[in-house]
């Protein structure tokens, strides 16, 4: 029996098409899908993608999201994918149900299918005289099938929806106040939680007296199962004060870490690795020519995802019917690892995703989630929400792992880099739950750990390069170099708690490849965009780096008044995304800030241009704050990163003039830009402060402290 045929992204694995959308007797169409709004848009651009295949309007389309009972399971919304997976899925499957439904029509109509016309689901001939709409025909029926995808989508000559600057669905409830984040939402009889983590990891409790705390006004219930507790009150207040006096009352026994922060770097280059070539091209003849070599070592920290809003869930528990609410980025994969801590049925377990108020990544929306399904379980079938203090947030989310990028390069006596080599260190990028074989054996969730019968920690993984890598995501550079040898050094061991970041590795490595390239380009004696064109062939490239340069008013080797520095940096996401190229001004008075930032980005059709210029943006202003700002502190003990103040972050005030130059290309394939501007900014940044003050920062962030330093002060 020969396989089936491999459909486009995420209809290969949700085949069926009634999966994916639904028409109802009110004239609507309801749209379903398995990625989920985390603030990029993805809900309006679906929207867009569904209306302009089917020939209705936006208006009637009904978008649902993220909901194990209803929707495709699309895994994780991450790597910038939902549009290329979940996008090309849902195109292909209305773009086929359009047809089946004309074909039906054609049938009862008496009109051949090819003279039809749909204007807003209504059908007709050129007569305009007999009618029939998409809600008159039998399309549970037809619908119930397992799509082909040999039905093509509209080209792009035809859409008037997609490709219009739509705007978002989910902004006028936000702007109006319409409780649409996890944080707000609201069930009947609702109880309110709160958790008492260890002080640090691998800490264990070693008493806990909590009569005292039971007594306490509104306490419903205490809930102790091992190293976890928590804590269930009437109201919120009253769980918040009954969680101080929990935590008064825990005495724990700690384990020191390995290392402190200081000694990151180091220590990742000192472990056992698992090492995997990336890359390896040779011209034997071509490094021959190396008349310069240049070696240099840039870094990277934890990074905390910083969110506004700190991680929250709902659950119920109602016999042996669990249903939660959260805003993890994988409802499905999130499912299965509840089960397998709980020991349940999967088809037990309902998991309904709503927004939160921050990620972008693998924060602690997932552990929450068990959180409050533990603490539910002691007072079912009431409902319990559980939201993490601060602290928690800091202290137990998974960190984006720091990192170590060496990198060689030779040039030749012409000033054409010749020959080149990347090594980088670092842990792998994800922890999150995952419906492998394992589900049931490890978990990713943090009570699980926590338990009297404890579950594993699942191992760190790291995605393959086919799918766009993890540490190694970016490390090949994309520039035309003759020899080229990049290699992975994974670290297994993990002082702290590491999962997925924005971006991944692509942030570091981009930072590396685009500082190095300026460090290349000094040493040549060149302008840093032209040495960038000088060795990029691809006209997609060329064209974005021109571009920014172009909108930025670039002068080749403008002299610096000392006061403010302007940089360059290029990348491509995943070796076969985005482009984006970035020109940054620096200011350095009264303290070192990003003036301006200009960006020229191609993500080929872009569904909803303004969406991807607003992706483009948020991506600028969370770079400069993990550039100029951001990093997770601890010693041998602890995080000592716990609030604000240890971890501030961009303010609006210190947010930079942004452009954001869009190049179109309706006729390419979609590609997402959510992460995109990771890595270009970093460099950028770091490019205009050499080019301001004549010294390199290699180590990140670049605070005051080591600017001074460099400059020998």
């Amino acid at each position: 029996m020969s396989a089936p045929v491999k459909l486009p992204g995420s209809l290969d694995a949700n085949r069926r098409l009634d999966q994916w959308l639904r028409f109802n007797a009110d004239g609507s169409v309801t749209i379903y899908t398995g990625k989920v709004e985390i603030g990029q848009g993805i809900v309006t651009a679906m929207a867009q993608i569904a209306a302009e295949e089917l020939d209705v309007a936006l208006a009637r389309v009904r978008m649902v999201s993220g909901d194990t009972v209803l929707t495709p399971d699309e895994g994780h919304t991450s790597g910038s994918r939902s549009v290329d997976d979940g996008g090309s899925a849902l195109r292909y499957a209305c773009a086929e149900a359009r047809h089946l439904l004309l074909t039906e029509a054609s049938t009862r109509l008496d009109i051949p299918l090819n003279k039809l016309v749909v204007e807003d689901g209504s059908i007709t001939g050129f007569d305009r005289i007999r009618k029939l709409t998409y809600w008159e025909l039998p399309h549970a029926g037809l619908l119930a099938r397992e799509a082909t995808a040999s039905v093509k989508p509209k080209p792009a000559a035809r859409h008037t929806i997609v490709g219009t600057n739509i705007g978002r669905l989910d902004i006028p409830d936000k702007a109006t106040g319409v409780a649409r984040f996890i944080q707000d939402f609201e069930l009947p009889g609702m109880l309110f939680g709160r958790v008492v983590r260890p002080p640090s990891y691998d800490a264990q409790l070693t008493s806990f007296d909590d009569a005292a705390i039971r007594k306490l006004p509104g306490v419903c219930a205490v809930v102790r199962d091992g190293n976890f507790i928590g804590i269930v009150a009437e109201r919120e207040e009253q769980a918040v004060k009954a969680r101080l006096a929990a935590q008064r009352a825990a005495q724990w026994k700690e384990t020191p870490l390995p290392v402190d922060d200081a000694g990151i770097h180091d220590y990742l280059q000192s472990r056992t690795t698992k090492d995997q070539v990336i890359l390896e091209r040779t011209d034997a003849a071509a490094g021959a020519r190396a008349a310069r070599t240049l070696e240099a070592r840039y870094t990277k920290p934890y990074l905390a995802h910083a969110s506004i809003g700190p991680s929250c869930a709902l659950a119920r528990v109602d016999g042996a019917r669990i249903e939660v609410w959260t805003h993890c980025q994988g409802v499905f994969p999130l499912r299965h690892d509840l089960a397998g801590v709980l020991d349940m049925p999967l088809e037990n377990i309902v998991i309904h995703h709503l927004e939160g108020a921050g990620c972008y990544g693998h924060n602690g929306a997932d552990d929450v989630a068990l959180d409050a399904v533990l603490l539910a379980r002691a007072v079912a079938p009431r409902p319990v929400q559980v939201q993490w203090m601060r602290d928690d947030e800091f202290a137990w989310e998974p960190y984006g792992p720091a990192m170590v990028v060496k990198t060689r390069g030779a040039l030749d006596a012409q000033g054409k880099i010749v020959d080149w080599a990347l090594e980088l260190w670092s842990n792998g990028h994800t922890q999150r739950p995952n419906p492998g074989k394992t589900a049931g054996k490890v978990s990713s969730l943090i009570a699980a750990w926590h338990l009297a019968k404890p579950v594993t920690h699942r191992p760190q993984g790291d995605p393959p390069m086919a799918g766009g890598g993890g540490m190694a995501r970016n490390s090949p550079a994309t520039y035309d170099f003759p020899n080229q040898r990049v290699v992975a050094h994974r670290v297994e061991e993990m002082p702290l708690r590491v999962s997925a970041l924005r971006g991944l590795g692509a942030m570091a490595n981009v930072f590396a490849i685009e500082s190095f390239m300026d460090e290349m380009a000094a040493a040549a004696g060149a302008d840093p965009v032209e040495f960038r064109l000088r060795h990029m062939q691809d006209p997609r490239a060329r064209a974005v780096i021109e571009l920014a340069a172009q909108k930025a008013g670039w002068r080749a080797n403008a002299p610096s008044d000392g006061t403010y520095g302007r940089g360059f940096a290029y990348s491509q996401y995943k070796n076969g995304y985005g482009h984006l190229a970035v020109a940054i001004e620096l200011g350095l008075e009264p303290d070192m800030h990003v003036r301006r930032a200009v960006a020229a980005v191609d993500v080929g059709q872009a569904i909803n241009p303004d969406g991807v210029i607003n992706q483009t943006e948020g991506g600028i202003v969370q770079a400069i704050s993990w550039t100029l700002k951001e990093q997770v502190k601890f010693d041998r003990a602890r995080v000592t990163t716990r609030g604000w103040e240890e971890y501030p972050i961009l303010t609006f005030p210190e947010a930079p003039e942004i452009e954001v130059h869009l190049i179109n290309r309706p006729d390419e394939a979609p590609l997402g830009a959510g992460e995109i501007a990771a890595g270009p900014v970093p460099a950028a940044i770091a490019n205009a402060l050499f080019h301001a003050l004549g010294v390199r920062v290699r180590d990140l962030p670049l605070t005051r402290e080591r600017v001074t330093a460099a400059l020998n002060l």
